[in-house]
């Protein structure tokens, strides 16, 4: 093969040279004909009419991964434009481009994407090889054993744990400096596009990319885990790894974290909180699959009883909840920590989700589509499979009838009311026996504690008794 021969590799949401496996092949053929690879990341227009706090983070990352490859030997170029011009041009500079590699999405919007992009790769000639990683296993991977799809978990993480892991793609970065390319200077407005989308970027996140992932796990895993089941629910203790927006950004892979978890296993010995944490990485994969097997769930319900539920349009009642002013300080704290960093515990993500469904009757769809704006760890595949279960429309659901308490949720992950201090300072003075509800304050303590209710903390919007008896009602069909 010429010398001039070139592969491409796409990066996406995989922002890592180590354990990739479509860069892993990728630099396999390179060795195997001499060809040079080319590392790019595609840059849509409409990013800049969409940008919120997670491509902030994700933007920070992308620049960090950026540093590291070029480091390493194969800088990253930046493509511009929709799907045809951006590849169209790809192609057009980037001469003796032959094949492209990428890891592909099994589901929603970069599903199509890729089908699209595969299509007219091929139709000008080149080749495409594309790969799961983003998952242990793929969309279409853990099956019963007679055939068929799993629709709840817990049999799905028998068969799941039953099965061969793949094992972790090495790569050799000083083969990367021997076949990377580097051509940037053809590629300049998508050089000033990418520049445009990190003047954007409004907060700088210490804690990013492949280096910083690897050692919260570590830490996670040799401090932390074996109290994992115990703490996990309780967002001021700080008990979980803290690794999702790494995986969202691809800065680790899952398969790194499963290996690592079973040498933490070898290494410290078994535990209940290690097992749990290994069972949240199929969490991932669940509904990944549920996800492909039903793709129009994003915008409908997965349970089709659920489908003409009348849900309230009260937009007032969204925004108050949106902004955390709902009286109900755990779901108030959440929403601040949700809107203030870009996370969100997880035990207070079914809480909040469950206020808004059960105690507010707000279509689901509403909360899913606020979380995907502002969560710097939005997965499509888990946001709609959570909300989905929190609303007791889709699979493997929470039943109808379990309505969260609020309150009750509060005093006990929260009890002494830590976590709702830390984002609600109106309450910073009220004590523990009103923290979890502090409308149940005399006027005269109101004023003690320096929090008037409807003036420095807003009247609970809803009574949450009334609001479960109407929600079991709306799902009876009454």
């Amino acid at each position: 093969m010429g010398e001039n021969k070139k592969i491409g590799v796409w990066f996406r949401k995989d922002l890592r040279l180590s354990d990739h496996k479509a860069l892993y092949y990728a630099l396999k053929e390179a060795e195997e004909t001499g060809a040079k690879m080319m590392a790019f990341f595609h840059i849509h227009p409409s990013l800049n009419d969409s940008f919120t706090i997670r491509h902030d983070y994700f933007f920070n990352t992308l620049e960090n991964f950026a540093d590291q490859a070029e480091e390493d030997g194969i800088p990253v170029h930046f493509i511009y434009g929709d799907q045809e011009e951006a590849f169209e041009s790809l192609i057009d500079k980037a001469s003796d481009l032959y094949a492209i590699y990428f890891n592909k999405d099994e589901v929603g919007f970069g599903k199509t994407r890729d089908e699209q992009v595969r299509s007219f790769l091929e139709e000008k000639d080149i080749l495409v090889h594309s790969f799961v990683d983003a998952h242990i296993h793929g969309a279409e991977e853990v099956c019963k054993k007679g055939g068929g799809s799993y629709q709840v978990f817990t049999p799905y993480l028998r068969r799941w744990n039953s099965l061969d892991k793949p094992g972790i793609f090495s790569i050799d970065k000083s083969h990367l400096k021997k076949h990377g390319l580097d051509i940037r200077e053809q590629f300049q407005e998508g050089y000033d596009q990418f520049s445009t989308l990190l003047n954007n970027c409004t907060m700088k996140w210490k804690h990013i990319g492949e280096k910083s992932a690897k050692q919260r796990l570590a830490y996670f895993l040799y401090n932390k885990v074996q109290a994992y089941e115990e703490k996990r629910d309780f967002p001021a203790l700080n008990g979980t790894s803290l690794i999702s927006p790494y995986l969202k950004c691809g800065v680790l892979s899952p398969r790194t974290v499963y290996h690592k978890a079973m040498d933490a296993k070898n290494e410290i010995g078994e535990s209940e909180g290690l097992e749990t944490y290994i069972s949240e990485i199929a969490w991932r994969d669940f509904y990944n699959m549920i996800y492909a097997l039903y793709p129009n769930s994003k915008d409908e319900e997965i349970s089709d009883k659920y489908k003409k539920l009348s849900w309230n349009q009260d937009e007032e009642l969204f925004q108050k909840w949106r902004n955390g002013e709902t009286g109900f300080p755990i779901v108030d704290a959440a929403m601040k920590q949700l809107n203030t960093i870009g996370w969100m515990h997880n035990r207070l993500r079914m809480v909040v989700a469950s206020f808004l469904t059960k105690d507010l009757l707000m279509d689901w769809r509403k909360g899913e589509r606020y979380f995907e704006e502002r969560l710097i760890d939005y997965d499509p595949s888990s946001n709609i499979g959570g909300w989905q279960w929190a609303a007791s429309t889709g699979t493997d659901a929470v039943p109808y009838f379990r309505v969260f308490n609020p309150t009750r949720q509060s005093k006990r992950f929260d009890p002494e009311g830590t976590f709702i201090k830390t984002y609600l300072p109106a309450l910073l003075d009220v004590p523990k026996r009103y923290i979890h509800d502090p409308s149940k304050m005399s006027e005269d303590e109101q004023r003690k504690y320096g929090c008037v209710i409807g003036e420095d903390y807003p009247e609970p919007v809803v009574d949450h008794q009334t609001m479960r008896k109407k929600a079991i009602a709306m799902f009876e069909g009454e």
